[in-house]
């Protein structure tokens, strides 16, 4: 995770994902994250690894994990 701003209603935070190359990695990754309860929207830009979320609230570091391994991803540790 590189950042997390809180306004009113939401939390978004931005993580850094290695091994994205593509507009289907950027697919992939949006699909898993925005499975977790909460989410309500997901942004991925391959060229810089950045995965953009806003939450109803801040989310569990786990779930974010399992949910990029899960679409063959690997979640970057904290800066």
């Amino acid at each position: 995770m590189t950042a997390q701003t809180d306004t009113p209603g939401s939390v978004t935070t931005v993580y850094q994902v290695s091994g994205m190359s593509c507009g289907h990695c950027e697919g992939a990754v949006s699909s898993e994250i925005s499975d977790i309860p909460g989410v309500s929207s997901v942004k991925a830009v391959a060229a810089t690894g950045e995965v953009t979320v806003v939450s109803e609230a801040a989310l569990d570091e786990a779930a974010v994990r399992a949910a990029v391994d899960e679409a063959g991803f690997e979640l970057a540790d904290r800066a």
